[in-house]
């Protein structure tokens, strides 16, 4: 074989070149946009894949992460393992997650959450959610909720534990003094 051939024969087309970057691109995209906010919401309630009914008053005096995401979307799998580990260490301290599925039906997001060891709260989306939060469209997107119900950052993309300890820590609420 000669050396035009070989070349020729090992030089990727521009589609694999476009499609290789787009692959690269979407292994390490951007980190996630943080926003800052400190707006009040609208009460709203979701039923969790238990059944039970969890409302917005239930979570006040509380640090809450609303996260929006979808058992077919990469980045929330991701990102759920930090999510875990993050209320594993926080719950104690008044932290709570409560994890919206965009698209799912109870059933998938149970066997889903069991299959994967997560027992943090979860619940599909519906209206009241929708009109507090806004149709969440893209997921992974986040909600930090402070004690008093406000939301104080929205994070629209992929979380990492230093970015949940920089957010959520300052918000907790104080230990008690003797």
């Amino acid at each position: 074989m000669d050396r035009r051939a070989f070349v020729k024969k090992w030089t990727p087309s521009p589609l694999t070149l476009i499609l290789l970057g787009l692959i690269a691109y979407l292994w390490f995209r951007p980190p996630a946009e943080v926003s800052d906010e400190n707006r009040t919401v609208a009460p709203w309630q979701v039923m969790l894949t238990d059944g039970r009914l969890l409302t917005s008053d239930a979570l006040k005096g509380k640090v809450v992460l609303v996260n929006f995401w979808a058992t077919w979307c990469p980045y929330c799998r991701k990102e759920k393992p930090v999510i875990d580990a993050f209320w594993h260490d926080y719950r104690d301290k008044g932290f709570e997650v409560v994890s919206i599925s965009v698209d799912d039906p109870p059933d998938k997001i149970t066997a889903w959450m069991k299959d994967k060891g997560y027992a943090f709260q979860a619940a599909p989306t519906n209206a009241s959610v929708a009109a507090v939060f806004g149709n969440v469209s893209s997921v992974p997107t986040s909600f930090i909720l402070d004690t008093d119900g406000h939301i104080r950052h929205k994070i629209a993309g992929q979380m990492h534990y230093p970015r949940l300890e920089k957010l959520v820590v300052p918000l907790l609420p104080r230990a008690k003094q003797p």
